[in-house]
C-alpha cells in the first residue's frame, strides 16, 4: 500500500525514472548473505592491513567494509573492491527472482514513455548480470554502478544521480529515485530530484517520513499501477 497520496503525482512529473538496485529491483544477498560477504571482505583487508581489518570486523556491511578499506589506502581499496564485486556478482547469480512488482514497475515506466536508469552503490557488473539473466535489459537504458575506487561519490553523494541524468540528457530535477535506504533518501534530495521511499520493512516508513521523501510506498506494484491507472492502493 501507499502511505503518500503524491506518489503518482511524483511519478507523473518525472521524465526519467531511476531505480536503486538492491531492494527495489533485486534482493542482492537473498542467498549469498551480506554478513557472510563482509567476513570475507575483512579478512582480505586485515591480511593488509590489521588496524582496518580491526575496524572493519565491528560492520556486516560490506559497502562499509569497502569504505574502510579505501580509507586505508588505495592498493588494499582495489583488492576489496575486485572481491566485493565478485561477491555480488555470485551473489545475484543465487538472489531469485525480481523484487515483487520489480518487472511491472520497470514495463510500466517504459510503457509511459519515460525511460530508466538503475542508479546503485552495487557494482555495475552485477546488476548488468542480474538484468541479463532475468531478461530485463531491454528496460533499463542505463546502468550507474558505484564509481571504482571512489567509495566517497557513492551514495548519499548525489555524484551517482547526478551523472545518471547527464548520460540521459535531462535535468537531474525533472528525474525521481525509487530508493529503500535513507542514504538514496539523501542522495536525491542532495541532487534535487524527487524521491519516491520505497519501505520494505515496517521501521522504514518512519525512516522515510522523517527524511521527507516526496512518496512512499510498500509495494514496488504500486508504482507500474499508479503509472498504469493513476490509481493504486
Amino acid at each position: 500500500m501507499t502511505h503518500d497520496d503524491r506518489l503518482h503525482e511524483v511519478l507523473h512529473n518525472a521524465r526519467v525514472v531511476f531505480f536503486d538496485f538492491d531492494g527495489p529491483v533485486c534482493d542482492v544477498f537473498a542467498g549469498l548473505p551480506a554478513p557472510q560477504v563482509a567476513e570475507q571482505l575483512v579478512a582480505i583487508l586485515a591480511a593488509k592491513d590489521e588496524a582496518a581489518g580491526a575496524r572493519a570486523v565491528e560492520t556486516d556491511d560490506p559497502i562499509e567494509v569497502l569504505r574502510i578499506a579505501h580509507e586505508a589506502g588505495p592498493e588494499v581499496g582495489r583488492d576489496v573492491e575486485d572481491a566485493l564485486t565478485a561477491a555480488e556478482v555470485e551473489a545475484v547469480a543465487v538472489a531469485g527472482p525480481p523484487t515483487s512488482g520489480a518487472v511491472d514497475a520497470l514495463r510500466a515506466v517504459n510503457a509511459s514513455g519515460r525511460a530508466v536508469a538503475v542508479v546503485s552503490n552495487n557494482s555495475a557488473e552485477c546488476v548488468q548480470s542480474f538484468l541479463k539473466a532475468h531478461e530485463l535489459e531491454k528496460y533499463v537504458a542505463r546502468v550507474i554502478g558505484r564509481p571504482t575506487g571512489q567509495p566517497h561519490l557513492m551514495k548519499p553523494n548525489p555524484f551517482p544521480l547526478i551523472t545518471a541524468a547527464e548520460k540521459m540528457h535531462v535535468d537531474v530535477t525533472s528525474c525521481t529515485l525509487i530508493g529503500d535506504s535513507v542514504t538514496d533518501i539523501q542522495a536525491a534530495h542532495a541532487a534535487g530530484a524527487s524521491v519516491i521511499g520505497y519501505a520494505n520493512k515496517p521501521h522504514k516508513l518512519g525512516w522515510f517520513t522523517d527524511e521527507h521523501a516526496d512518496a512512499i510506498t510498500e509495494d514496488m506494484q504500486a508504482i507500474a499501477d499508479r503509472l498504469i491507472t493513476g490509481t493504486g492502493t
